[in-house]
């Protein structure tokens, strides 16, 4: 008799993913910062023993140029295995990736050659609009009951930005997530505790704020996002503003614990406009139940001469670490954190998440310190998207940011690269065998074959 089995690439665990075997290659969207080409999501070879290791062996354009890919997902994952769960005949077949500059929102399938995805679908910005009022979709997270998209803000530039959601199947877009928004505007990241039915959402800026890159009259004055917000998962509704402090800005990349019986996780600061410091950020539960943020990692500005410094940088005479990324392990041990402006990318041991230790660091890049990669290759822009392989004991960076902040940051243009390191207790080491150069093409989201550290969630330890 025929049965339906769950994909084999879906865990009930955390901890049953991190005895899964390694990933063979991964994806990688890749922008041209011209607009005239189409973008790309490349295929890189990561098994060790292959001759083209580390090489491009597969790309897949986008219907059309002016995307400018961004973060893209998978439509299921790990989460099909909650007990709720309505879709348990779903796999992971198919790439969602939005173009955060055109609205659109591509469907592709990596079925039967996953080295070779193609475009099946495209569900354009019209669609997106009249379904749920919202527009640039940035994130994708596959849900136990639907795909959940971020967006940024409204058709028109303006706000307020949220959540919308698709159908696993059909792809349709439902509509608009939230019944009761609250005072929330601004939107960045959602992520979620399933075992509390809490979603968790944070902070960049609209369409209008953020497009034309840092815009520094918003951002002295403390306009930009600066606060988090919690919701009722089931029932949709706002239940709580979290707000870190005007100073703290854009407040992004969220990183909840893996274990779903543990309320916790990391949000990443950009920058402190008092002294261009970054953060980290553990949101906890109390024991009443609601939610509290707490600063558990600084990460302070470098002084640098002010001609290695670009124009919005030189009044400062310092490199804000601009913390854009941050990767949890799956075993909620260590937290990678990414200054894109420093060129560093830091571990930390979190076992204790409330007294994060130093466990690591490398440097790639770099505004100032412009550090080149150990075959001796320049490395321009820096650490920025960073993603965690199953088992902890690889991780991959690439260095793009956004195009317009990219050209404020690093005006003398970057190369697109992706960089492997190896990590175990002793700490991190650069692969020397495994620089990926895109040439003029940016590199963004990288995620791997068969789920990696931020593209599932579980509902068992």
């Amino acid at each position: 008799m025929a049965r339906w089995r769950p994909d084999p690439s879906f865990y009930a665990s955390p901890r049953a993913a991190m005895e899964a075997p390694p990933e063979s290659a991964c994806y990688v969207a890749l922008l041209d910062p011209e607009g005239r080409r189409p973008d790309e999501i490349a295929v890189v070879d990561l098994e060790p023993s292959s001759s083209t290791y580390g090489e491009v062996v597969g790309r897949t354009p986008m219907p059309g140029p002016g995307d400018e890919l961004h973060h893209f997902g998978w439509n299921a994952c790990s989460s099909a295995l909650c007990p709720y769960a309505p879709h348990p005949h779903v796999e992971r077949r198919y790439l969602l990736v939005p173009g955060l500059r055109s609205s659109h929102l591509h469907v592709l399938d990596t079925k039967p050659d996953p080295y070779s995805p193609t475009v099946v679908d495209t569900i354009d910005a019209g669609a997106i609009a009249a379904r749920s009022g919202y527009s640039r979709p940035h994130t994708i997270h596959c849900g136990p009951d639907a795909i959940y998209v971020s967006a940024l803000g409204a058709p028109d530039g303006g706000g307020p930005g949220g959540i919308f959601l698709l159908d696993h199947d059909s792809f349709e877009v439902l509509g608009r997530w939230e019944v009761e928004r609250g005072p929330q505007f601004l939107a960045y990241d959602f992520w979620w505790h399933l075992g509390f039915d809490t979603l968790v959402t944070s902070e960049w800026g609209t369409p209008d704020m953020v497009e034309g890159g840092v815009v520094p009259d918003l951002l002295l004055g403390n306009r930009y996002g600066h606060a988090m917000h919690v919701w009722d998962l089931r029932r949709r509704r706002h239940v709580q503003r979290l707000d870190l402090g005007p100073e703290h800005q854009m407040v992004l990349e969220l990183r909840p614990a893996h274990d779903p019986t543990r309320a916790y996780g990391f949000v990443g600061v950009v920058v402190d406009t008092t002294d261009l410091s970054g953060s980290v950020w553990l949101w906890h539960r109390d024991d009443g139940g609601a939610y509290r943020a707490t600063e558990v990692i600084t990460v302070p500005a470098e002084p640098a001469e002010p001609e290695q410094l670009p124009e919005l940088l030189k009044p400062f005479g310092a490199v804000p670490p601009l913390i854009t990324d941050i990767t949890l392990s799956l075993d909620d041990r260590y937290l990678y954190v990414s200054c894109w402006g420093t060129g560093e990318l830091r571990r930390y041991d979190v076992s204790d998440p409330w007294e994060p230790r130093a466990a690591g660091s490398v440097r790639l890049g770099g505004i100032a310190a412009r550090t080149p990669h150990p075959d001796g290759a320049p490395l321009g822009g820096g650490p920025q998207m960073v993603e965690v392989s199953r088992d902890g004991r690889r991780v991959y960076v690439t260095n793009s940011l956004y195009l317009s902040w990219d050209a404020q940051f690093y005006p003398e243009g970057i190369r697109g690269w992706l960089v492997k390191l190896d990590a175990d207790d002793d700490g991190l080491r650069i692969d020397p065998d495994l620089r990926t150069d895109f040439g003029d093409l940016r590199s963004h989201q990288v995620r791997l074959f068969g789920g990696d550290s931020s593209s599932d969630s579980y509902c068992f330890p």
